[in-house]
């Protein structure tokens, strides 16, 4: 069965199918004049895209959610939406109706009635395929409109085999004998290309914050980090790895050649029409490498200190501090704990016209207007501590430092704050208290640290209840009185809440992360304890004297208010 080209640009139910989602704010008119451009050049060229309709190269492109595709279809084709669970394992379909047409149409069988067949389609106005079903069939068809990604991987169910013999058997051959420009052939085939695009979509419809592509003996596991915790996902066949793995590699200009060194690259990539900086990483494992991505998604991040979970009293604490002329503060917690989120929102808070301020990172994850940010290149020799020499002589006045890595930068950063410059910095400690005894781990004398350190904040992020389905529970008498919550509770009686799950947050009963956190004020009586090298431990009896919750304490707090669970915070702290 040969697929013929359908002119897609002329039917009336595509223009009012684009014009809904142009309305609508989910698809730019530019955009759609350019993915109609490629329509065009494909029809005449019998490109990768010659078969496909608009809906399918709108989300092909990225341009546009596949859900958002599916209920803008079922609205103007008046059909209903078909149900990921409702698709049979296997294939209801007469033998006269082949895998690759059903694969290339985008169109899964869901049950035969009487007279008709019922299929699901990513594209129900494509005239062509209902005339095809009709003709294989025998019967008439009734449409349904079907997500992209779901009909694809209920056709890869119910035709394992044929799609293994087929499309699938193209990624992988012997890589043994393999060159590159064999591995760029495979990367560049149609399927692998499908199959890194719907990755990156998923990614993106879940609101993935790292895609982690690990690859084992006998599978290819995709998973991705929602709110902090790890998700499988349906991956390729295993056969794939190379090709799948060469793929994102090509993305983000890492030499596909290289298997044995790590990499690291970024792409930048337009997916459901957002603009999405990825940071890709590879290391080399037992069975090939393992491929973490991170989405670093400019519309997702709100620089407002309440927004990230600054509770009012640390706040005010924090923007004391911040509106010191000079000093350091520092932002301490392990990877993924957000400290670049709020070093970025306190550098948003600082950027006025009346100062000037640079920033050294590794990477740059977020451009601010008006701010110079300068991005490390260790393979040119301009580490934190060379940027660091130069911008002294730029006249700043706030400086940021990405992150303080060794005792070099440190003795910079010291320098800096010495001569009225206001520092801003992170560091890898579990807590605020350490983030004094880790300076002086590296070497870091214990009067330039009282002279010039002024704040250490130190959090973490954990999960947020979501608000349509979180469900209050009365908490029993032996937890209160074993976590000391009576205080938080007062007189009112003492609920907490559990995580339930619901349509609006895909059954996980959580949505968003926000931070705990502690505030560290480096008071005279730190400074003493400090010059007497007094352990973490004293240190933060004394701040908890003066005022500080620690993030245990901010912790139990936001549970009793049910924004997070006692769960959420005893997975990322210790108890106190």
């Amino acid at each position: 069965m040969v697929a013929v080209p359908v002119d897609i640009a002329a039917g009336p139910s595509y223009e009012t199918f684009a014009k809904r989602l142009v309305e609508a704010g989910k698809l730019r008119s530019a955009d759609l004049q350019r993915a109609r451009r490629l329509l065009e050049d494909s029809k005449g060229a019998g490109g990768d895209t010659a078969d496909d309709t608009l809906p399918v190269l709108l989300v092909r492109l990225g341009l546009v959610a596949e859900k958002d595709v599916a209920e803008t279809l079922a609205e103007v084709a008046n059909l209903d939406l078909a149900v990921a669970a409702d698709y049979p394992v296997d294939p209801p379909l007469p033998e006269a109706v082949s895998c690759r047409f059903l694969r290339t149409r985008h169109a899964v069988g869901m049950g035969e009635e009487d007279d008709h067949f019922v299929i699901a389609a990513a594209d129900p106005l494509d005239e062509f395929l209902r005339e095809a079903l009709t003709l294989a069939c025998g019967k008439s068809i009734h449409l349904k409109v079907g997500v992209l990604a779901e009909i694809d991987n209920a056709l890869k169910r119910q035709y394992e085999r044929e799609a293994e013999e087929g499309d699938v058997e193209t990624f992988e051959s012997e890589l043994d004998e393999a060159d590159v420009e064999h591995l760029k052939d495979m990367a560049s085939e149609a399927p692998v290309i499908r199959t890194v695009n719907q990755i990156l979509q998923q990614a993106v419809e879940l609101r993935a914050s790292d895609i982690h592509i690990e690859p084992f003996e006998d599978q290819l596991q995709v998973r991705l980090r929602v709110d902090g915790i790890l998700r499988h996902i349906d991956a390729p066949a295993v056969r794939s790895t190379a090709a799948v793995i060469s793929r994102v590699k090509l993305m983000a200009n890492l030499n596909i050649a290289e298997r044995r060194l790590p990499q690291d690259g970024r792409i930048k990539a337009q997916v459901q029409g957002k603009e999405l900086d990825l940071r890709v990483s590879t290391v080399p494992t037992l069975y090939g490498e393992s491929v973490v991505t991170r989405l670093l998604d400019k519309e997702q991040v709100t620089l407002d200190f309440s927004a990230l979970g600054f509770e009012p009293q640390v706040q005010k604490r924090f923007l004391n501090v911040l509106d010191l002329p000079h000093g350091i503060i520092l932002i301490t917690g392990p990877t993924g704990s957000g400290k670049s989120t709020t070093l970025y929102t306190a550098l948003d808070k600082l950027n006025t016209s009346e100062r000037k301020i640079i920033t050294v990172e590794d990477p740059v994850e977020y451009q601010l207007a008006g701010v110079n940010q300068i991005q490390v290149k260790s393979t040119i020799g301009l580490n934190f501590a060379n940027a660091l020499r130069a911008i002294m002589r730029q006249d700043p006045d706030v400086i940021m430092i990405g992150e303080m890595r060794d005792l070099e930068t440190a003795r910079i950063a010291v320098q800096a704050a010495l001569t009225g410059h206001l520092v801003l910095s992170t560091l890898h400690t579990n807590d605020a208290a350490g983030g004094v005894t880790r300076l002086m781990d590296m070497g870091l004398e214990d009067y330039l640290i009282t002279s010039t350190v002024n704040g250490i904040l130190g959090q973490r992020l954990v999960r947020r209840l979501c608000d349509h389905c979180k469900t209050p529970y009365p908490a029993m008498p032996e937890v209160v009185e074993e976590m000391d919550l009576g205080r938080f509770f007062q007189d009112k009686e003492p609920v907490l809440y559990e995580a339930t799950g619901c349509d609006k947050c895909n059954g996980i009963g959580y949505w968003g992360r926000l931070a705990i956190m502690e505030f560290l004020v480096i008071s005279d009586a730190i400074r003493r304890q400090v010059l007497h090298h007094a352990q973490a431990r004293e240190i933060e009896q004394t701040a908890v004297e003066e005022g500080m919750y620690t993030m245990y304490q901010d912790g139990l707090r936001k549970a009793v208010w049910g924004l997070t669970t006692l769960d959420e915070v005893l997975r990322v702290t210790t108890d106190a």
